[in-house]
């Protein structure tokens, strides 16, 4: 057995930049692993969607990289490009000997095998070293994954590969993929591995394949840092250094550290790649990380209510991002259906006509807490503290309606002294602590609106079914960009929406709609003090 070890970096790697790494970055990464004695460079993507651009790793034809690298030699690696089954006709492929690629990897979705491999046998016929890869390998069955071997025989590639394209191989399964491969692929096919890190596996699996017992030649897929797309490939550096003390291999590790070094670590300022706990819970649930992505995105969404949609999502529309079927999903997750017209009765008895104060949780909370607490003492209000536990004032009542905001708070209203009613909106799955009250959630959201699921759009809502006369804002200071929002940065989300201005102009336009049915005042700072029809308490 011979393992041969390719680097994708300036393929797989253009994920995170758009390929664009720059002329003289591409040269200077390429020539560095030749110096390195990496066996197979990958440099990048054929694809003729794309116009010839000099700086960017993704070009329509072979012509493009003998433009690219004509002032290069080959050295002792093998080169090689890859092909996206379906963008790129074999038109824009020159023979083999006019062209600086040595090899050409095909990956295709299991739908197009036949035709996909049809395509390679035109590739080979020009004399290309022919790479197989069928994406999410996960995805085939045993019956399938023999038929796509059958013909894999017939053509006779350089080597075809198991692509784990979202991650999802455990070692048990890695090696139940490979033995079928091994024991039915010609046996002078190479059998190659191209792992994605979402369970922190691809160093790891990469290890495990090449100490797995058997006389099959392998070729192991990385790159430089693990540079790649989402949660990123099998390090190089790692990789190389592990094939350096077990099987003899001569990289050498200080060049690829020099790599790294000069032309992938700018690449973490502006981009991550690597490990992320979206790309894991996408693994688990064995789907496109897009989905996980899309509702994180809604910041409403706890994780076990995410995994929850996750498991709803159709098998066939698992590892193909379908935006309008998860958009379907969530909405029918939401709005779970509640008779709730007896809450509102008893909240109406509660209210009594009185002025409500709205608590939020912006800065003016702690910085004009005097101003608060005398309005407090001058005033008879009802306070509502809005999608958080104020911890300044007492309130009467928590509304909370972000289940994400639920699961961060729960824990602290269960050790609450002067327990508040706590009302929460049906979206929400409830722990040990119940509600007192529970609102349907479908009645009250707006998804045409982009603050239509916000707390404060939906608790006006609930404030004009009751039919409230005044209400006093507090502690709505609005969003920036550029600086900490709450009171308390414990409240600060990872991921918090960064569109301040649109959902600051959106807040304006939704108060000044309710201003016509609830006398609503401003009693702290606050960027919706523009709107004209608000007054200053």
């Amino acid at each position: 057995m011979t393992i041969k070890l390719l680097d994708c970096t300036l393929r797989d790697g253009g994920y995170v930049n758009d390929w664009n790494f720059g002329y003289n970055s591409i040269l200077s990464i390429y020539r560095r692993l030749v110096k390195s004695n990496i066996d197979i460079i990958e440099i990048g993507f054929i694809d003729a969607r794309y116009k010839f651009d000099k700086d960017r790793t993704i070009n329509p034809n072979t012509q493009a990289y003998n433009e690219i690298f004509k002032d290069e030699t080959k050295g002792e690696s093998l080169l090689v490009g890859m092909i996206d089954f379906g963008t790129c006709p074999i038109e824009n492929i020159q023979n083999s000997d006019e062209s600086f690629l040595d090899g050409i990897r095909v990956i295709f979705k299991k739908k197009d095998m036949q035709q996909a491999i049809e395509f390679c046998k035109k590739l080979k016929s020009k004399g290309y070293f022919v790479f197989v890869q069928p994406v999410s390998i996960t995805t085939y069955s045993d019956r399938e994954m023999l038929d796509l071997i059958d013909i894999v025989n017939e053509l006779n590639p350089y080597g075809m590969s198991l692509v784990d394209t979202y991650g999802l191989l455990h070692k048990d399964r890695l090696f139940r993929y490979f033995y079928l491969l091994d024991n039915n692929l010609n046996k002078d096919i190479r059998i190659g591995y191209h792992a994605h890190n979402n369970f922190q596996l691809a160093y790891s699996n990469a290890i495990e394949l090449a100490n797995i017992k058997t006389d099959r030649n392998l070729i192991l897929d990385s790159s430089l840092y693990g540079m790649g797309k989402s949660a990123g490939n099998c390090n190089t550096e790692l990789l190389a250094d592990y094939l350096n003390h077990n099987f003899h291999k001569n990289y050498d590790l200080l060049e690829i550290l020099n790599i790294i070094e000069l032309e992938i670590l700018k690449y973490l300022k502006v981009a991550t790649w690597g490990y992320q706990m979206t790309y894991s819970l996408a693994a688990l649930y064995e789907c496109h990380p897009n989905y996980v992505k899309y509702l994180e995105q809604k910041n409403t969404l706890p994780i076990r209510e995410i995994a929850e949609i996750l498991g709803m999502i159709t098998p066939q529309k698992k590892l193909s991002f379908d935006e309008a079927h998860v958009e379907t999903l969530y909405a029918k997750y939401k709005n779970r259906k509640l008779d709730d017209a007896s809450v509102y009765d008893k909240l109406h008895q509660d209210m009594n006509d009185t002025t409500i104060l709205l608590l939020g949780p912006g800065q003016s909370i702690k910085k004009e807490y005097e101003k608060i607490k005398d309005y407090i003492l001058n005033n008879k209000v009802k306070i509502f503290s809005v999608n958080h536990i104020n911890s300044y004032f007492n309130a009467d009542y928590i509304f909370i309606s972000n289940a994400k905001r639920y699961d961060q708070f729960i824990d602290f209203y269960s050790k609450h002294t002067n327990k508040s009613k706590l009302i929460i909106t049906n979206n929400i799955i409830q722990n040990h602590e119940k509600a007192d009250y529970v609102l349907n959630f479908s009645k009250l959201n707006d998804k045409n609106c982009i603050i239509g699921e916000s707390s404060l759009y939906l608790l006006m809502k609930v404030l004009v079914k009751l039919q409230a006369k005044e209400v006093i804002l507090a502690g709505f200071d609005g969003f920036s960009k550029y600086k900490n929002n709450y009171y308390d940065t414990n409240f600060q989300f990872y991921n918090d929406s960064k569109n301040t201005d649109e959902i600051t102009k959106a807040v304006n336009q939704e108060l000044a709609k309710f201003q016509k049915q609830i006398n609503i005042k401003i009693l702290t700072k606050s960027q919706y003090k523009q709107l004209e029809d608000l007054k200053r308490v």
